[in-house]
């Protein structure tokens, strides 16, 4: 099974931005993280970032042979029909995730246009939350291939 995680804005500066938000560990660091958990859980990860909204869109429209996503749209959470959009047009179940609990910080982050069209959200776990969030993915794409 293949579980693309993608990453947006803005996240490759982990470890060097607003610690007392994001806290101290690095992307790579939380890469290696996923990477581990997915040997444990016998999935295969694919892991990407950008900074564009487009090349995000473009990740989703091209993961056709992946069982789930796991995305943490960071800022384009509260801004992005594009994204949302492109995870309602796939057939792929999404997880979304954030490091931080988006509903404790500053107002317009309390709304998130990616939900709607997700399977789920985890947030507020720090880096755990990428985690969680494969955990979830995994078991979301069992129990579709349990139902096909």
């Amino acid at each position: 099974m293949k579980i693309l995680v993608i990453n947006g804005p803005n996240l490759n500066l982990l470890g060097r931005r607003e610690n007392d938000i994001y806290g101290t560990m690095t992307l790579d660091d939380i890469n290696a993280s996923i990477e581990n958990l997915a040997k444990e859980l016998n999935v295969e990860v694919t892991i990407s970032q950008s900074n564009h909204e487009g090349e995000i869109v473009d990740m989703i429209h091209n993961a056709k042979d992946y069982a789930a996503l796991v995305i943490n749209p960071a800022a384009y959470t509260h801004t992005s029909v594009a994204i949302r959009d492109a995870i309602a047009a796939v057939e792929i179940p999404a997880v979304e995730i954030h490091i931080s609990n988006i509903y404790k910080r500053e107002e317009f982050r309390h709304k998130s246009l990616i939900s709607p069209v997700a399977h789920g959200q985890v947030s507020g776990f720090g880096p755990e939350s990428y985690l969680l969030g494969l955990r979830a993915a995994v078991s979301i794409a069992n129990a579709k291939k349990g139902n096909s």
